[in-house]
């Protein structure tokens, strides 16, 4: 299982429907195999995801935030991970909004390394 603690990511690709961009930080915790974390920046002025970490690394979770026309949004999103060669993680994500909208999207996010 790969383990999510601490690591920070930014998304290099989103669908046009989507809010998040390069601008958007999100900061994973871990205990066990429960996933939680906080993202913000660019359109999102506040946000929060909760769920799972499955075995072969793969996440299911569900996120809700406050955009920048301060407005609630939420959804569920289930991510495949991807190893890189300098040993960062690329998360390849389909998500689906849960408020009115219904719609579905596809993005990417990939981890930030701290600078040394």
């Amino acid at each position: 299982m790969i383990n999510y603690d601490n690591r920070r990511f930014a998304a290099v690709s989103n669908s046009e429907n989507g809010e998040v961009s390069s601008k958007t930080i999100f900061i994973y915790k871990q205990e066990g195999n429960i996933l939680s974390g906080s993202y913000e920046g660019g359109e999102i002025l506040k946000g929060s995801l909760m769920g799972l970490v499955k075995e072969d690394g793969s996440l299911e979770f569900s996120y809700h935030h406050i955009n920048d026309k301060n407005q609630i949004r939420g959804g569920r999103c289930c991510s495949e991970p991807e190893k890189l060669a300098d040993g960062r993680i690329r998360l390849f994500e389909k998500w689906q909004w849960t408020d009115e909208e219904r719609t579905e999207g596809e993005s990417v996010i990939e981890e930030i390394l701290p600078c040394t």
